[in-house]
């Protein structure tokens, strides 16, 4: 389904009560829209600003260091919890998407009571978590390239990268993000720069669509071994998670030629696709039961504002170096081996970058 599980949560018809005097000390959560905007109107007459931070649920550290820079930003944060059906492709992991309402309610819980003791900080005041019918009123959402609905299209930048390997995927973020920002009426938004790609389409859907909205980037957060955070980490299990730095290793050798001062497209990718290549051989080479095997999906050097491919890098606007590699599932799980949640069956797509910055 495309909704949260909603495990130890008493759910309500509209959402949770709520009064002036205790707007700053409850996090209220709301599943229809009318009472969210309701709840939103009283905070911008008393004037409140409103830091969002969408998400699809299963919060790692990435999603809080948002919220904690929003609540820097703002008097209140909202965070919504969707996992949006139209962003994923017919054969897609939509049902495997991690749901850990619970969990996620602990985490901002906690969080508000970090915030709370820091002076001047805002707080986490409203969850919005939908259910489908809410987000797409008028037809069952489609996930198929020429499937009817009411769609956002941003191209030709949402054609590209992740784009050509998932048609419908930035439709569906830019579609559902149109309608959260609608809903919300936040002044600013909040995205990792993870999804780098993602950022690049917002911030244009923005600027095309004449949004009310200030679009900010907080940088991407990384586990000790250089790993990207996602949610979908909760897969790998040990074997693949070993393996699976390799994109940020590749990314690393390719920004190392850049800072030595080398331009030219070659010149800055040939270490990537080295280490790369070199991971998915020694790979291949072991028995089954030890390997994870990868394949990698590209390795970019991009503009930063079209994320179109190119020759040489303008040492005055920077670019991006971006990356995606698929983890294939676990051939010969061992007995008491960490295989991550699924145990080893279901593949991971794991994405990273890393903005090389303008070099004055």
């Amino acid at each position: 389904m495309a909704f949260p599980r909603f495990r130890s949560f008493q759910a309500v018809s509209q959402c949770l009560p709520y009064t002036p005097s205790v707007v700053r000390r409850a996090i209220h959560t709301f599943r229809e829209v009318q009472p969210l905007r309701t709840f939103r109107k009283e905070l911008q007459a008393s004037q409140r600003t409103v830091g969002f931070v969408p998400t699809m649920g299963a919060l790692h550290e990435g999603h809080i260091s948002l919220m904690r820079q929003a609540a820097a930003e703002n008097t209140d944060v909202f965070v919504s919890i969707y996992v949006n059906p139209t962003q994923f492709g017919v054969n897609e992991d939509l049902d495997s998407y991690p749901k850990t309402w619970q969990e996620d309610m602990d985490k901002l819980q906690a969080l508000n009571k970090e915030l709370q003791t820091k002076e001047g900080s805002g707080k986490i005041t409203a969850i919005f978590a939908p259910i489908t019918k809410t987000m797409y009123p008028t037809l069952p959402p489609a996930s198929e390239i020429n499937g009817p609905g009411s769609f956002v299209t941003i191209t030709p930048l949402g054609s590209l990268l992740e784009g050509a390997s998932r048609p419908v995927f930035f439709r569906g973020v830019a579609t559902v993000c149109m309608k959260l920002f609608n809903i919300v009426m936040p002044e600013r938004v909040y995205f990792g720069q993870k999804d780098v790609q993602q950022t690049v389409v917002i911030k244009r859907m923005v600027k095309d669509f004449h949004l009310d909205t200030e679009v900010k980037i907080g940088p991407t957060e990384r586990e000790a071994d250089g790993l990207a955070m996602s949610s979908r980490n909760v897969y790998l299990g040990a074997r693949r998670r070993e393996v699976g730095v390799v994109l940020s290793r590749a990314l690393k050798a390719a920004e190392k030629k850049y800072l030595q001062g080398k331009r030219l497209r070659a010149d800055i990718l040939w270490p990537a696709n080295e280490v790369s290549t070199s991971k998915m051989m020694e790979q291949d080479d072991l028995p089954p039961s030890k390997r994870a095997r990868v394949e990698v999906d590209y390795i970019s050097l991009a503009d930063p504002d079209t994320m179109e491919e190119i020759e040489v890098v303008d040492a005055s606007k920077g670019a991006i170096l971006s990356g995606a590699v698929k983890m294939l599932p676990l051939e010969e799980p061992q007995e008491g081996e960490d295989c991550g949640l699924g145990g080893g069956a279901v593949p991971v797509r794991l994405i990273d970058n890393i903005i090389l910055q303008p070099m004055n």
